[in-house]
């Protein structure tokens, strides 16, 4: 084979799939062959037009594949074998600046934001930047996971989410054997933070959903650890949350898109001294019914999140290998390259239907 296939974004909601040249890979790059690639919100964002690129590109960043071609060099600094199944993660490392050196390599200060898996420009070669492809071509910088044998490739997608999970609802707000937490988003990241903070010893979570859209997900909560969903079109969850035990939550982790109205619900429910996470990009700058004197009143610690990082992607793929939760049977759809463009737009809110709680691109 001398070509790969991708799907390129050329412009919002306009899809051009072409032939790319495989690269000849030296010794410190490598070549993957893309097995499956999970979709994000992020990806319908950038399809609509929310999250804007100046560039045409391959859009897609939850990647698993087989290592095709791998240098010699590159082997060992990812420590990685040909022919082996990995895990892409979506930022890249430099490995030697100040940034990466203190382990927050989202802010490498060779790569960061411009190189991330997903963004990068199409139309400079070799063009292999996205998961919407037959191939990703693997830079030096590159950071690859094994997946577990026991993991296919369709569900090991969910490493990037569960990796979400964890970072989001357990490391970054410190969360606490025996703390509340409370999810806002029943999505397949709110699910996944749901697993995450049951595994760190939570006494109770809550999770919340709006109307028809997400009742499948709510009634999908209770198999990812959640004690209580609450369908905020229908109860008020920061009163669902006293009557059920009487108090407010430790954490609040807010992983909704296009819901202005959750973080004033985050703030309500939040105890005194307690923690919110804002994981993810809002999609608005609209807050309605948000009050900056309740976050002084409550002495409030907000963080917000951007992304996740190797650490949490690795205690994911060891979940996902436990079985203890049911990820493999999450409703979802796997598209291939004729039919993902539909599925993204279902995902986008753009098509009549219920959108699955999980969506994959397998090409």
């Amino acid at each position: 084979m001398t070509s790969a296939t991708g799907l390129v974004l050329t412009s919002p909601r306009s899809f051009e799939q072409r032939s790319f040249d495989l690269p000849d890979i030296g010794a410190s790059d490598g070549l993957l062959r893309i097995e499956a690639c999970g979709l994000c919100g992020t990806d319908h964002e950038q399809y609509t037009g929310h999250i804007t690129n100046p560039q045409a590109f391959i859009p897609g960043h939850e990647v698993i594949g087989v290592v095709e071609e791998l240098g010699n060099h590159a082997a060992g600094r990812w420590g990685v074998n040909a022919g082996q199944r990995v895990a892409v993660e979506v930022f890249l490392s430099c490995r030697e600046c100040v940034q990466c050196q203190a382990g927050v390599y989202r802010r490498c200060e060779r790569n960061g934001l411009r190189t991330m898996i997903g963004f990068t420009d199409a139309d400079t070669p070799p063009g292999l930047g996205g998961g919407y492809a037959s191939h990703l071509y693997l830079g030096p910088d590159s950071m690859l996971m094994p997946v577990p044998d026991e993991l296919d490739p369709v569900t090991a997608t969910l490493f990037n989410p569960l990796g979400a999970g964890i970072r989001w609802a357990v490391e970054i707000p410190e969360t606490q054997p025996g703390d509340v937490v409370a999810i806002l988003g029943p999505g397949v990241r709110g699910l996944c933070a749901a697993a995450a903070v049951k595994e760190a010893g939570a006494s109770f979570v809550m999770i919340t959903g709006l109307g028809t859209r997400d009742a499948e997900r709510l009634a999908l909560a209770p198999a990812f650890g959640a004690d209580l969903a609450v369908d905020v079109s229908e109860t008020d969850p920061n009163r669902a949350l006293r009557e059920a035990i009487g108090r407010k939550a430790d954490v609040v982790v807010d992983v909704t898109a296009k819901a202005p109205a959750a973080f004033a619900q985050a703030i309500q429910i939040a105890r005194p001294g307690g923690t919110i996470v804002l994981a993810g990009t809002r999609g608005t700058p609209e807050t309605p019914g948000f009050d900056a004197d309740h976050i002084v009143y409550k002495e409030l610690r907000i963080i917000g999140a951007l992304g996740v990082d190797v650490t949490a992607y690795r205690q994911a793929l060891d979940l996902l290998v436990s079985g203890r939760y049911p990820f493999e049977d999450l409703p979802r759809q796997v598209a291939g390259f004729d039919d993902l463009e539909p599925l993204i737009q279902l995902l986008a809110g753009e098509q009549p239907g219920t959108p699955p709680v999980h969506g994959v691109f397998a090409p």
